[in-house]
């Protein structure tokens, strides 16, 4: 049986639930109950509260926009409370417990609410991670967002309790809890969020590729057919240090640019003025339209380095026509735990808000927000006249894909494990070519894979390869061959014959043996196919070779890195430098400065400058906009290094691309002034007016549109006093003459030869209460003979003043 004090508790937490106020004017002072448990700790009451009653009521449902069964580290989701009619709900709780937890602890609580509507929602005052309504009244539905915690954090549950007619409804397993775990990572190691440091060792080398995929038939809703595209790609691989957009973040200048008028000129300024936070400036040309087949045009890609301090990297692109909404990515990192590099990242991409200007669809003319918003993702739920809205809250469909390859590794690599097998096969630098006696004035494609061999049994035959003489600068110099022949046996007939006994490429070198002094290191490959007889391959697996690490072995030596490879030759021809660099892994241990070199720089001979042709200058930066609003071109050059000796150059010098600005304004358009009434008395001082009509509105801030109605005023005489009503009644019976007259007129003209006309039709409302309106009437062509003449028999429309009176 329940204590007095109990019942008590109990009414105060009902009453909690339905109202904070309610809540803040009581003071919990009594005991802890024994069915309590536990301590009064953090937010216990709010838990115990929620468990004195279970209900299995489907009338009520927590939803998570798009209904996820894991949640992405750091995303921010929708998440809704909502009943059916007639049901309501007058007071409500929502908390996110990390699973298996008491939520007693502040740690128990797990990623961040978001309030959408402080008028329906606030953060309980007695337990801060907790949502609860800001006034108790009925309501069918709240909404509030919800931040999804770091990666690593494992599963959590999102809880909902309601209050209807004082009664609690909460469930652990049903329509009101919503358990969600970690989505693991598709891409091997990769990171959700930037990692405290990065241990991997080196370089490595990625290419990255934009796959946009926002088509009419992927988005039909008000998918615009005209000018959509997507503007130039603007990005970084830069370090924790620099953030160029997040997630609940504010947009610079140069977002706000991109975001809105898709210009990427001032984001790349931002970037550069990063120094040495920044490896690498990531940019891909534009694509009009948005969207073509891969077999008519390429996807946009670029190639960018990271290393172990900016191993991040970041790109936005604008998704337009729009008010600012863009697709990107936000600080991928691309260090493995392993210290090593990913080898692939695949995303797809929903457009993301700006947060500077208030549009809701394509179109929307340009509304900027006085107080700038947070960067966030679109939803569904946004605005019923948003193109992707979806009143079931559903997911965005995804407008892009971008997918990030490793394609090289440079320097010495910590992490020799390799990921994977692909891995293995694209980062190892090819096998040392043979001695080429090419004359450098000969200029040749790659050279074609081997054919099959002539012979299919194990007498001899060759196989050929072959290539293309593309150039040949010096005709004084003769070039080589084109093809190529080496003898071969059939299938199993040769140890060296790579179709019995098919190996991978050599694996990186190990680190050295010793820090100090000469050592070994060691490489490897593994056996990719066995011979189809089942015999053993006899080519090694492993190579060794000596390496000196220190020369000197003395408490004043430093230790420092082998050598990295050479750096491509500054020049493209002539004379040029290469150089290559190692680091000090640890300074001496006497204190003293180390004293090893730490970058090489040699002499490299390229082909004579003077026998290349079409020795092109770097592209120009882009021209601005040929027009400062709506849509036009812009325009960059490049130039002849040297004069061509060897036919003409056919590289493009000029390139054109389309740009887009905000729409251009468009004035107010208004009809002429008809002519002046007549003066509405007949004696004394009186008005008459005049109208115009508006043709068009105005639109994108034109200018706003003036005066439709003048009035001045008019006197003919004065009146006699005691003749002003006789006259008032004579200008009257003369107005009724006249348009009997017009009338008679009119009925003349209708009955006009071959040419029978419809009555006047009503006069309309007038278009203005008060201030002087307009009104219209039609006279219709009722038949028309073959002896009418089509210029004396047409319908007619009458046009007068009304409501002339001042508002």
């Amino acid at each position: 049986m329940m204590t007095a004090t109990g019942l008590q508790s109990r009414f105060i937490l009902l009453l909690c639930l339905i109202s904070i106020a309610a809540c803040n004017m009581f003071a919990f002072t009594e005991e802890p109950s024994e069915r309590a448990g536990k301590g009064d700790g953090y937010c216990s009451r709010i838990l115990r509260a929620q468990s004195n009653r279970k209900e299995g009521n489907s009338e009520f449902r927590l939803r998570v926009e798009g209904d996820p069964e894991s949640y992405q580290p750091g995303s921010t989701y929708r998440v809704t409370l909502i009943t059916s009619s007639p049901s309501y709900f007058r007071g409500f709780t929502l908390i996110a417990l990390k699973e298996g937890a008491e939520g007693d602890r502040e740690e128990d609580y797990i990623g961040n609410f978001q309030i959408i509507d402080e008028e329906e929602t606030q953060f309980m005052t007695n337990c801060p991670p907790a949502v609860t309504e800001s006034t108790p009244r009925r309501r069918t539905s709240i909404q509030v967002f919800w931040t999804a915690p770091p990666s690593g954090s494992g599963c959590v549950s999102i809880k909902a309790s309601i209050v209807q007619k004082r009664i609690i409804n909460f469930q652990d397993e049903g329509l009101l809890t919503k358990r969600m775990c970690e989505k693991e990572s598709l891409y091997g190691d990769t990171t959700d969020k930037p990692l405290l440091s990065c241990c991997a060792c080196g370089t490595a080398k990625y290419r990255v590729t934009f796959y946009g995929n926002w088509s009419e038939k992927s988005h039909p809703k008000d998918y615009p057919r005209r000018a959509n595209h997507w503007s130039a790609i603007i990005g970084a691989s830069h370090s924790e240090k620099y953030v160029l957009w997040e997630y609940g973040g504010f947009a610079s200048d140069g977002i706000k640019q991109i975001a809105e008028l898709g210009s990427p000129v001032k984001m790349e300024e931002e970037i550069r003025q990063k120094g040495d936070d920044v490896l690498t400036v990531i940019k891909m040309k534009a694509q009009w339209p948005a969207w073509q087949p891969l077999n008519v045009r390429a996807p946009p890609s670029a190639e960018f380095s990271v290393d172990q301090s900016r191993h991040l990297m970041s790109f936005l692109t604008m998704l337009g026509p729009s008010p600012d909404w863009n697709v990107g990515l936000s600080a991928e990192d691309l260090c493995t735990k392993e210290c090593g590099w990913v080898q692939r990242v695949v995303q797809d991409l929903i457009p993301w808000d700006a947060g500077t200007d208030s549009g809701v669809t394509y179109e929307s003319p340009n509304k900027p927000i006085v107080t700038q918003d947070k960067i966030r993702p679109l939803t569904s739920l946004d605005h019923p006249q948003s193109p992707f809205y979806d009143p079931e809250g559903g997911a965005i469909t995804p407008v892009a894909r971008v997918i990030v390859e490793r394609i090289a590794r440079k320097g010495e690599q910590c992490n020799i494990v390799p990921d994977n097998v692909d891995d293995i096969v694209a980062d190892i630098a090819q096998e040392e070519k043979e001695e080429d006696d090419t004359p450098e004035t000969c200029i040749y494609s790659n050279w074609s894979p081997w054919s099959a061999c002539s012979s299919a049994t194990c007498e001899k035959g060759k196989r050929m390869r072959q290539r293309m003489l593309k150039a040949q600068l010096d005709l004084s110099v003769p070039c080589p061959h084109t093809q190529d022949f080496e003898p071969c046996m059939g299938p199993g007939c040769s140890d060296e014959d790579a179709s019995t006994c098919m190996l991978s490429e050599w694996i990186s070198w190990s680190p050295c043996s010793l820090t100090c002094g000469m050592g070994t290191r060691s490489r490897e490959r593994y056996v990719k196919q066995f011979p189809d007889d089942g015999s053993v391959c006899t080519q090694p697996t492993e190579d060794t070779e000596n390496c000196v690490v220190n020369e000197e072995c003395s408490p004043s030596s430093c230790l420092v890195t082998e050598w990295g490879e050479w750096d491509v030759c500054s020049a493209t021809c002539g004379l040029g430098m290469k150089r290559r660099e190692r680091m000090v892994k640890m300074p001496p241990a006497d204190g003293s400065i180390c004293g090893a070199e730490v970058l090489e720089v040699e002499k490299c001979m390229m082909p004579e400058c003077h026998t290349i042709p079409c020795m092109l200058t770097p592209w120009s930066d882009w021209s601005d906009c040929s027009v400062t609003c709506g849509k036009g071109s812009r325009t960059r050059q490049r130039m002849l290094k040297s004069s061509v000796e060897l036919g003409e150059c056919t590289e493009d010098l000029e390139q054109v691309e389309k740009c887009m600005l905000p729409e251009c304004p468009i004035d107010c358009v208004m009809s002429d002034w008809t002519e002046w009434s007549e003066c509405n008395r007949s004696c004394g001082k009186g008005h008459t007016i005049r109208t115009r009509m508006v043709r068009l509105e105005p639109q994108f801030g034109g200018d706003p549109c003036a005066e439709t109605i003048q009035r001045k005023k008019c006197k003919i005489r004065k009146c006699n006093r005691g003749q002003a009503n006789s006259d008032e009644k004579k200008r009257r019976k003369e107005q009724r003459e006249k348009r009997r007259s017009k009338q008679g007129r009119a009925e003349v003209t209708s009955e006009h030869p071959g040419c029978k006309m419809r009555p006047w039709s009503s006069w309309t409302e007038c278009t203005k209460l008060c201030g002087g309106g307009i009104q219209e009437r039609l006279m219709t062509v009722k038949q028309r003979f073959k002896t009418a003449q089509l210029s004396s028999c047409k319908d007619r429309k009458e046009i007068r003043a009304c409501n002339v009176h001042p508002c």
